[in-house]
């Protein structure tokens, strides 16, 4: 069965107590339950990562090449100013789905660039914990295409 890696960058292990305002209710877990019964549905292998750390979820990427159909990646903050998690993507044979909780382009100025948007398929940005569950129903539909 195909795999697809689900990354989630740093403070999104904060989610349901961290700015429920703008990032909703539900908890890190309960985005990947989501996106696991997608995967599932779709017969695929779901794995997921948390890190805060830029380097661990550099080196999964890589690990993920010539092993994984697919990346999902939430970047957080990473967004704006990775150029290693750009690279990284780079070097990925594979769809790819960078991944927004909130729409970066309705908030600060800062937000609104995405250095890895270039070496992505698509985005799934501003739908909340339902981006979880869009972002592996496109790369499920992405992947049957192929």
């Amino acid at each position: 069965m195909p795999v697809v890696l689900l990354l989630s960058g740093p403070n999104l292990n904060l989610l349901g107590d961290r700015e429920p305002d703008i990032y909703g209710t539900g908890t890190l877990d309960e985005c990947v339950a989501d996106a696991r019964a997608i995967a599932d549905a779709g017969g695929h292998v779901l794995e997921d990562l948390q890190s805060n750390h830029e380097g661990e979820l550099v080196d999964a990427i890589q690990g993920a090449r010539g092993r994984c159909a697919a990346v999902v990646i939430n970047p957080g903050a990473l967004t704006h100013y990775s150029f290693a998690l750009a690279d990284a993507l780079a070097a990925f044979d594979g769809v790819k789905v960078e991944l927004h909780l909130s729409n970066p382009a309705s908030r600060e100025e800062w937000r609104r660039r995405s250095v890895i948007a270039p070496y992505v398929t698509g985005t799934i940005a501003g739908f909340g914990r339902s981006g979880y569950r869009l972002a592996l129903e496109a790369v499920v539909e992405r992947l049957a295409s192929e």
